[in-house]
């Protein structure tokens, strides 16, 4: 017979089963497959939507995957939406996907024309397993070779460069990262346009077999609100790096005047970059830029002085942000955001002169470039050459 105490002690025992045992519906992790990236294109009317799965044993860790399994699969799918694409990749598939580790997102260039990437971007930021820290590329190459590339020495593909930029970045910053929030906020700020990584696939590696694909930055596409504009390609975008207060390190290579190398490459960085409007009899705007920054000396041999290094590095640079904003002129792009720089500081004039977000630009819209290299470092000195101030 079952006393009080023991009736009391039951109904606590099955009170604490019911309420420890709510979790009968959450599917296993390894019984999911984890997308790692989305690449978009479009043809013939239809979206092509190419999937990237990655293999689930090398979602948590960063060295060379198993070599049984593949590091990853891509799915392929069309449809007249990016929706009906991706619906038509889960009959195929042979398990729940999950889109909560989704990293980048990858353009071609005919899905960023004329509006077609705005849907695309609509669904990412409108479905609640995403996130907003979502890299966005673009590229000319076939996307599905850009996504079966697999990272340098076979590691993980959660930590290839498409993956995680900001690696790559800390120790060249030639192209800046942009994540789908930022090009979010771009978009809907003046002028409207924003600078996305430009990928293409290099030879640049190899093995003692053979050569194998990596991907590499090689400038930059821009995207605006109404489309695409084009791209700014090699050497035409290196401007870019010095106008952003969030580049890491660069370097510069120039020649010198004397000394028994021809040549002297620096290292960059320490940026503080600065844009002032100039308003002119209120609707005549020029754009002064001051730089302040620090330079490294790498692998120089003899006597340098610091005032031809100072010259030498004033003159590149400027050479630099002058030939990326022409290219930009000539595609019809505020590349450096002039528009909004005009926007934060003097609206007035911005609503007097502006159209469709951007105000209108010319190859005297740059006034000053003034360049102060604020600190030479001669780097680690190992023989007796020295720097003459």
């Amino acid at each position: 017979m079952m006393t009080r105490k023991n009736i009391v002690f039951l109904l606590f025992v099955l009170t604490t089963a019911l309420f420890t045992s709510g979790c009968w519906d959450v599917t296993e992790p390894q019984r999911m497959y984890y997308i790692n990236a989305v690449g978009v294109d479009f043809e013939d009317n239809q979206y092509k939507v190419y999937l990237q799965i990655i293999n689930f044993a090398d979602v948590a860790k960063s060295e060379q995957p198993s070599g049984d399994v593949a590091p990853a699969e891509v799915g392929y799918a069309e449809g007249k939406t990016i929706e009906e694409a991706i619906y038509k990749l889960y009959r195929s598939s042979d398990q729940e996907i999950f889109w909560g580790h989704m990293r980048y997102l990858l353009f071609s260039e005919r899905a960023m024309e004329n509006e077609r990437s705005v849907p695309v971007i609509d669904t990412f930021i409108r479905f609640r397993e995403t996130r907003y820290h979502i890299w966005v590329y673009c590229t000319k190459d076939p996307i599905k070779d850009v996504m079966l590339v697999t990272p340098i020495l076979k590691n993980s593909l959660t930590s290839s460069k498409l993956s995680n930029p900001i690696n790559t970045t800390k120790q060249e910053s030639f192209i800046e990262p942009q994540n789908l929030r930022n090009v979010i906020i771009a978009l809907n700020e003046p002028s409207h346009e924003v600078s996305i990584p430009y990928v293409t696939i290099m030879k640049d590696w190899e093995t003692a077999e053979e050569q194998v694909d990596e991907t590499t930055f090689s400038g930059v596409g821009i995207l605006t609100k109404d489309g695409f504009k084009g791209f700014i390609k090699n050497s035409a975008a290196r401007g870019n790096q010095w106008m952003n207060n969030d580049t890491n390190r660069g370097e510069i290579t120039f020649k010198l005047e004397d000394g028994e190398r021809d040549y002297l490459t620096v290292d960059l960085d320490k940026l503080d970059v600065k844009v002032e409007p100039i308003v002119k009899n209120s609707d005549q705007v020029t754009f002064d830029i001051t730089i302040h920054l620090h330079a490294t000396l790498n692998g120089f041999k003899g006597n340098i002085n610091s005032d031809e290094v100072r010259a030498n590095i004033i003159k590149q640079v400027k050479k630099e942000i002058t030939e990326t904003y022409e290219e930009g002129l000539k595609l019809d792009v505020d590349i450096y955001r002039f528009s909004e720089y005009l926007y934060r500081s003097n609206v007035r004039t911005w609503k007097k002169i502006e159209k469709d977000g951007k105000i209108p630009l010319t190859q005297d819209s740059i006034g000053k470039i003034t360049i102060q290299v604020t600190k030479i470092n001669p780097g680690r000195k190992t023989y007796e050459e020295t720097i003459e101030e």
